[in-house]
């Protein structure tokens, strides 16, 4: 029996570090599921200073805690077993992976159309996510239980504490992001229910952010003139904001406290953390758009302050990290309820 089902989704656009705050908080729980998307994500998680990227598997593996691949998700067989085998050499028990009977399966066909008709036009990862989810909705798609391994596959238990880990974001939400400009699946807590949890269950939402915004592909809220930003195009460098699926550079604005104050709004969130503190504190400039007006601070204290104040309204928790590692957060989140 399910006690609880915490989630963790992302707030903006995506890339947000939501896999290192699931790495971080993992301990807490018995399960961590991966509710919607494919290999068109990636997770970026550092442990004792060492690097790990993950693209659908959950972050669970990194604590040693089943993690699942739920029936939302899509699924690309090669991908994955190159994902298992990496895991493997980096002495991570890949017996505690397994994926829904029901994921989708992303054949060679779907990221032929995806490269062909979407991949330009719409800025996708070219990882065949959107063709996948459309024969999904034909009713004539491959499904995991045809070809993946029974080892790997889920028999649907899930029991104790669960951590619901969600792709991309709120702005990419595929009903309430900038159509047509989002990506294929539902971003928001409620996707979460897809992997057989009841609405009762859900717990905390965490919302994940960053002390400036990104982008990846293409979006009419991102213009191209961004690039010509010499500060933007330092926080690329200093915040290594290049994909982890696609290597491509993402386009940088400053944060937009409009936008977060609706995607908090849209999806309920309790917890707000937002991360990549370290990156405005080294380059010493912090702005932040506010009604429609770009604001600058004296100082990172006086940025948080600022956010602070402004999101006051909302009464959630706001967190502030600067640590790679999730370290700084741990703290701020209560045991149980």
């Amino acid at each position: 029996m399910i006690d609880y089902a915490d989630v963790v989704y992302g707030l903006a656009w995506g890339d947000e570090g939501k896999g290192k705050i699931s790495n971080a908080i993992a301990n807490r729980y018995d399960y961590v599921c991966r509710w919607n998307g494919g290999p068109n994500a990636g997770h970026t998680v550092w442990i004792k200073d060492k690097k790990y990227k993950t693209h659908i598997i959950p972050c669970g593996i990194f604590q040693g805690i089943p993690s699942i691949i739920g029936p939302g998700c899509v699924l690309n067989v090669k991908k994955f077993q190159e994902e298992i085998s990496y895991l493997e050499k980096n002495d991570f028990d890949v017996s505690l992976i397994k994926v829904s009977p029901n994921a989708h399966i992303i054949t060679d066909e779907h990221i032929e159309r995806d490269n062909k008709e979407l991949k330009k036009k719409l800025g996708t990862t070219g990882q065949g996510i959107a063709p996948c989810y459309a024969d999904k909705m034909l009713r004539c798609g491959i499904r995991a239980k045809d070809v993946i391994d029974s080892q790997f596959l889920w028999d649907g238990t899930l029991s104790g504490k669960v951590l619901c880990e969600g792709a991309q974001s709120v702005w990419l939400d595929i009903d309430h992001g900038n159509y047509p400009y989002v990506t294929s699946s539902t971003t928001l807590p409620y996707g979460a229910c897809s992997l057989g949890i009841p609405p009762k269950y859900i717990g905390r939402s965490i919302g994940v952010a960053k002390i400036y915004d990104t982008k990846s592909g293409v979006d009419p809220l991102f213009p191209e003139s961004l690039w010509e930003d010499e500060n933007l195009n330092r926080i690329i460098e200093l915040g290594q904001e290049y994909g982890s699926t696609t290597g491509r550079k993402r386009l940088v604005n400053w944060l937009n406290l409009d936008m977060l104050i609706k995607s908090i709004q849209l999806s309920g969130c309790d917890y707000l953390v937002i991360n990549k503190l370290d990156v405005l504190e080294t380059i010493g400039i912090f702005k932040v758009y506010y009604r429609g007006m770009l604001h600058t601070l004296k100082s990172l204290f006086d940025m948080m302050d600022f956010i602070r104040r402004t999101l006051s309204f909302l009464h959630i928790k706001v967190i502030f990290s600067g640590n790679r590692e999730g370290r700084d957060i741990g703290e701020h989140f209560e045991y149980g309820w």
